[in-house]
């Protein structure tokens, strides 16, 4: 099978024209926007992305732990500047994963987490996060992604599926992983351009917020 993540993702955002899924990796500044989003996961979704229904003090605890300067944390921004989706990818070590000796000789692999918003279901933001997720990896030079995550998530379920994961269920919950190819110049330049256009749409959404606030009446 050849590899072309360049032409992949300019194939999404042709198809997609105005409406393609733009990912970007998001910083410190935007800690109070990601804890919105999860904050406004019901029991069910917050069950479905952290394996257990957290009350709101655990997930600001989990929030305020982030550490932008070791993991990645992307997301997709509507055209209201809200946060539908963020995607979580730590990085931790090999040993982490005993079957991992299995699957590759480097010394770090992957783990990561997606949540979206009921409003964005249907959009492929789950499966822009991951992708994106994946090809971070590999530019990172790590080749094993892996993905927990409770059987009865459908949406993980159908993204692992998609990905081509190899997918191992036990008591209720499954363990997906993927082997990724080494970095090319095409899933560098993907990379590069997508961040580049999300940040660009990000902005546009972040000034048309901007000026909505301003020239609102006051009240």
């Amino acid at each position: 099978m050849q590899d072309h993540p360049l032409r992949r993702w300019l194939n999404h955002l042709i198809k997609k024209k105005g409406q393609a899924v733009l990912v970007k990796a998001l910083a410190r500044r935007d800690r109070r926007r990601i804890l919105r989003h999860f904050l406004a996961l019901d029991r069910d979704d917050r069950l479905l992305r952290f394996g257990s229904v957290l009350p709101d003090e655990q997930v600001e605890a989990y929030v305020a732990k982030l550490d932008f300067s070791k993991d990645i944390v992307l997301g997709v921004v509507n055209g209201r500047f809200q946060l539908v989706g963020v995607g979580h990818l730590a990085f931790t070590s090999r040993e982490a994963h005993p079957d991992s000796i299995h699957y590759t000789d480097k010394e770090k692999v992957a783990e990561f987490g997606v949540s979206v918003s009921r409003s964005a279901r249907g959009q492929g933001v789950g499966t822009r996060l991951f992708e994106r997720a994946a090809i971070h990896c590999r530019n990172s030079d790590v080749d094993t992604l892996y993905m927990q995550c409770l059987s009865s998530n459908r949406t993980m379920m159908h993204i692992a599926k998609k990905a081509g994961m190899e997918i191992r269920r036990e008591y209720g919950e499954a363990d997906a992983h993927l082997h990724l190819p080494p970095p090319s110049p095409g899933s560098v330049l993907a990379e590069a351009l997508e961040e580049q256009f999300a940040k660009i749409d990000y902005t546009v959404k972040a000034n048309a917020r901007a000026a909505v606030k301003w020239f609102r009446p006051k009240r």
